[in-house]
């Protein structure tokens, strides 16, 4: 049982809480606190009724001013999180104290030195990596980073070695020990040659705004880690072209990219999809995992995943295995996944819709991607950049963008985002009619009020107000096809009379 305490700080906040926990006979397992104003308390699991009592006890605890059940602790995301991380990277990786004992260790590590996690805890990293002595280093007056060349058996590693210090109460820092990171030199290589031929992936993502810039930023960074990768943005957004690219700028870049939408399989085919079928001791049908071997494996709309199908991705995100439908051989899975989703996967969680550990374990490394209406900036060069590109396309003359269309373009909610700008520019090249500028009418971009979704934000006032907005919006795009009062009465079934006096009504007057 986990709860989020919205409160206020003060000294002897987390006493009181306290207190109204022994009362119940309640034992604290771990408590969190967040620097924003919550604080987070695990136990035991009590009862329904237990808990209808404890949470209106804590609301009364002066500077508290909520309380709700989560899923999980800050503290729970971090270490699965930092787990998860280790697992992935494929560098051999040590956390030592200040004698050069291991405390922590991935399994790329444990691989290379050929011992158990068990055999190597609390012992000297000295024993198995020899060319650098660790222990002297960290006993120097002033411990700095270094890299050295070292072996661990006949094999050469790139160590780098990283001090970590922690603050003291006089602002001053201790040595607590360190991270060491062992790169082969093949490894090496690839990352140079990489940062010599510069190929990022990502150059065809166009970024005006400062909101997209960070999210580029972020991008790069994470496209060079092994570790998954959650993207998660509106429909429309450019989701699968930031995996793709992400894939391009990696190391994986001469490796398949499979693209897969979870939405469209089926729970019956899931399964065998993802991971392949075995009838009668042979493999009938090879799984996506196992075709983009070396590469990377982008699951689109992952929360729309099978239950049973998450159990398996789970597995095979923790062992970096899983089984084919049918079969009893284990298979290693060389890939890296990326995860797209519009939805919040954390909600799910709470509604056991999605399950928790696998949340933790593709949420290692995250970014979200802006909609259009929050990047407004990038739509004129997004409309001209696809203008461009259809008007070659289809061998059509580069229109302007008339003043009336730029007004429109920057004001529409967009609820498609990019996907919906790009098919409208498509199809207004597409139907080009001679004219030399883009108008708002061949964008036939359908009115906010079709689908009542775009009024949250931007509209204020009462339901007639909003009739009246439809009203006119109707009118606007209807009167230039029926340019008189009789037509346009006839087409909506109503008298001319009332027709011309809601024309005059709403300003609206037969083009010139």
């Amino acid at each position: 049982m986990r709860l989020e305490v919205s409160c206020q700080d003060r000294v002897g906040l987390a006493k009181d809480i306290l207190v109204v926990l022994e009362r119940y006979g309640i034992n604290l397992i771990a408590i969190d606190a967040s620097n924003q104003g919550f604080l987070y308390l695990q136990f035991a699991e009590i009862s329904f009724e237990t808990l209808s009592a404890l949470m209106p006890q804590i609301r009364k605890v002066e500077s508290v001013h909520d309380v709700r059940t989560v899923s999980f602790m800050p503290s729970e995301q971090e270490h699965y999180a930092l787990k998860t991380l280790l697992k992935t990277l494929p560098d051999s990786v040590f956390s030592i104290d200040a004698k050069a004992r291991i405390r922590i260790v991935n399994e790329s590590a444990l691989l290379n030195i050929g011992m158990g996690e068990h055999e190597v805890l609390e012992e000297s990293l000295n024993h198995w990596v020899q060319g650098f002595n660790f222990s002297r280093w960290l006993s120097e007056s002033q411990v700095l980073p270094q890299a050295a060349r070292v072996q661990i058996g006949p094999n050469e590693y790139l160590a780098e070695m990283l001090p970590i210090y922690l603050p003291d109460e006089d602002e001053k820092t201790i040595l607590v020990g360190a991270v060491v990171s062992l790169k082969s030199p093949a490894r090496v290589g690839k990352q140079f040659n990489a940062l010599q031929n510069q190929t990022t992936g990502f150059e065809n993502v166009l970024a005006s705004s400062d909101k997209m810039k960070e999210v580029l930023k972020q991008a790069r960074r994470m496209a060079q880690l092994d570790a998954p990768l959650l993207i998660t943005g509106e429909t429309g957004t450019g989701k699968e072209l930031m995996a793709r690219a992400s894939h391009d700028a990696s190391m994986r870049r001469e490796k398949p990219f499979i693209a897969i939408n979870c939405a469209a399989l089926p729970d019956s085919a899931a399964e065998e999809e993802l991971f392949g079928y075995v009838s009668q001791g042979k493999v009938v049908k090879r799984g996506f995992f196992e075709e983009a071997k070396g590469g990377t494996v982008f699951l689109d709309e992952v929360a729309e995943m099978s239950k049973a199908a998450q159990v398996k991705l789970l597995r095979l995100l923790q062992d970096g295995t899983f089984r084919r439908i049918g079969g009893d051989e284990e298979v290693r899975a060389d890939v890296r996944i990326i995860c797209s989703t519009q939805k919040n996967l954390a909600e799910l969680c709470q509604t056991a819709e999605f399950r928790e550990d696998l949340y933790y374990r593709i949420h290692v490394l995250s970014y979200h991607i802006p909609s259009l209406r929050e990047r407004k900036v990038d739509i004129i060069p997004l409309t001209e950049m696809f203008l461009e590109h259809y008007s070659q396309q289809l061998s059509s003359p580069v229109r302007r963008i008339s003043a009336q269309c730029r007004d429109h373009l920057l004001t529409y909610a967009w609820p498609g985002n990019v996907r919906q700008l790009k098919n409208a520019v498509f199809r207004a090249v597409s139907m080009w009619d001679g004219s030399a500028e883009l108008t708002v009418e061949q964008l036939k971009l359908p009115s906010y009020a079709e689908g009542f979704g775009y009024f949250d934000n931007e509209f204020e006032g009462n339901l007639d107000d909003a009739m009246k907005q439809f009203e006119a919006s109707l009118l606007r795009r209807l009167y230039p096809a029926y340019p008189s009062t009789r037509q346009l009465a006839k087409k909506l079934g109503v008298s001319h009379t009332a027709i011309a006096n809601k024309l005059r009504e709403y300003k609206i007057a037969k083009r010139r």
